[in-house]
């Protein structure tokens, strides 16, 4: 009688404990853990958050371009304008982008011919990025937008490819400052000499010696001058409106280009 009566409690007392060991036994096993908790715990070392591509490249942070962003950093590019222009999809939006700090050759200007080594920019621009998605990071010194509505940013493709600075590396783009200096002034300027140096792309000997027939008319290159001056090299629009002048600046030619919206007018936003 007395047997029947503790033995019940006897076996559920057994199973209780055999449940709390097994229990503290799975969770103190590494084997157990969820494996997606383990990739982010090793994506997230050191206090970074790194984001695959799939073939192993790490992607860098938004902060600038050297350093890791997240996955709602990355932005689809829906096409490509020209050279220094691109049209992203943000959160669904289209926006378009002008990169800071780079002038490509005309291509689709509504008032200029196509100039020379345009539509090689133009090509390059989008054999880098279209199908691809980029970082876009802003430049507090140049503003969010230009007077046409376009974000300014740094443009980095999702594999880490600097786009801005590789476009004046190999000879597809000018370095361009638009009145402010910007971050990456001084790199995009020792790029554009060591290509003018090593003769890359439009600084070829033969890229542009001859002039060509388009549509528009004769495609028109103005090599960048040596020792040419930014909008901040002056004091007063006054004073770079007569240097531009004096150097045959036009509303058809950006002598130096000081006259970022080919009005004729350069440095506007000088006093």
């Amino acid at each position: 009688m007395k047997l029947r009566y503790w033995l019940p409690i006897l076996m559920l007392t057994v199973a209780v404990a055999a449940f709390f060991i097994y229990g503290k036994s799975v969770r103190s096993n590494p084997a157990s853990a969820d494996p997606r908790d383990v990739a982010s715990a090793v994506d997230k070392a050191d206090g970074q958050e790194k984001i695959n591509d799939g073939v192993g490249a790490v992607i860098e942070s938004p902060s600038t371009p050297e350093s890791a962003v997240g996955k709602d950093d990355l932005h689809e590019v829906l096409s490509v304008i020209d050279g220094d222009t691109i049209v992203v999809d943000m959160n669904g939006i289209k926006e378009t982008v002008r990169l800071i700090g780079v002038d490509t050759p005309e291509t689709v200007h509504p008032s200029k011919p196509v100039q020379c080594f345009g539509a090689e920019a133009s090509a390059r621009t989008k054999g880098w990025l279209e199908g691809r998605s980029v970082v876009l990071i802003d430049d507090p010194s140049q503003g969010e937008r230009d007077k046409y509505g376009r974000l300014l940013a740094y443009v980095r493709r999702d594999d880490g490819l600097f786009v801005n600075q590789a476009l004046i590396s190999e000879g597809f783009a000018f370095e361009y400052t638009y009145n402010l200096p910007y971050e990456y002034q001084a790199e995009f300027k020792a790029a554009e000499t060591a290509a003018r140096e090593g003769k890359e792309g439009l600084w070829a000997d033969e890229a542009c010696a001859e002039s060509f027939e388009t549509s528009g008319g004769t495609a028109a290159f103005v090599p960048a001058n040596p020792d040419d001056k930014d909008c901040p090299d002056f004091a007063t629009q006054a004073e770079a409106q007569t240097y531009f002048e004096a150097g045959g600046g036009s509303p058809t030619y950006n002598f130096d280009r000081l006259d970022s919206d080919h009005d004729g007018v350069a440095c506007e936003s000088l006093p």
